[in-house]
């Protein structure tokens, strides 16, 4: 895969490169900035970018601000945000435009470098791959919308399972459930949360996190 890093800290961002080189891929340009980071999406049009939210001039949230102003000239440029922070509003409308090839993941979280560069290859292939700690944050801040208070507890994790790309296979394992009872569970937040059904995963899924957007903005 062609890969841009974005990344203002040196260490981090070589070690980065260093990574996927060793599986691979190849690291096509890295940025330190987000007005770089932006030109360098639009020119390159990486298969799939690693991109930290708060990068310089302000240390705000250029690198997400970024990563959304490309995705609106280039719908679909698959982004990873990896970061230390969840920035809510950026990030319900970064998974809300229903384009897919979106991940965001937090540093503190990724321990295993297969499974970082698994969730990284889901992305670039059009799929999600979210954190559940960001999940979680986005159904607490959706908590007070009726429907998602319909959902009960059970409901509730298979929804954030879906919501990490997980299939209903993988959430029968995390869940120890059978895959009967996952698909009437997935069945079921469906219908209370009012969202048509689909047979692609990642279409649930995105659809699941545009419904979130639409109740906490």
């Amino acid at each position: 895969m062609r890969i841009l890093v974005a990344e203002d800290l040196y260490l981090l961002r070589d070690g980065m490169v260093r990574l996927l080189e060793a599986y691979g891929h190849s690291v096509v340009a890295t940025t330190s900035t987000g007005p770089e980071t932006l030109a360098a999406l639009l020119e390159l049009r990486p298969d799939v970018s690693i991109i930290d939210v708060r990068m310089p001039p302000t240390q705000s949230d250029e690198g997400l601000r970024a990563a959304l102003a490309a995705r609106n000239e280039v719908p679909g440029l698959p982004v990873l945000i990896l970061s230390q922070h969840v920035e809510q509003l950026y990030a319900r409308e970064l998974l809300a435009d229903g384009t897919g090839g979106i991940g965001y993941l937090l540093k503190e979280s990724v321990f295993d470098a297969d499974q970082f560069v698994d969730a990284l290859e889901r992305v670039a292939a059009g799929g999600t791959a979210m954190d559940p700690a960001v999940i979680a944050k986005l159904l607490n801040a959706g908590t007070p919308g009726k429907k998602l208070g319909r959902l009960t507890e059970r409901e509730h994790e298979v929804l954030a399972l879906m919501a990490e790309g997980l299939s209903n296979q993988a959430i029968c394992r995390r869940l120890y459930l059978s895959e009967s009872a996952v698909s009437k569970h997935t069945t079921a937040l469906f219908t209370k949360l009012g969202i048509t059904d689909d047979t692609t995963t990642n279409r649930r899924v995105l659809a699941v996190l545009a419904y979130l957007n639409q109740v906490t903005s």
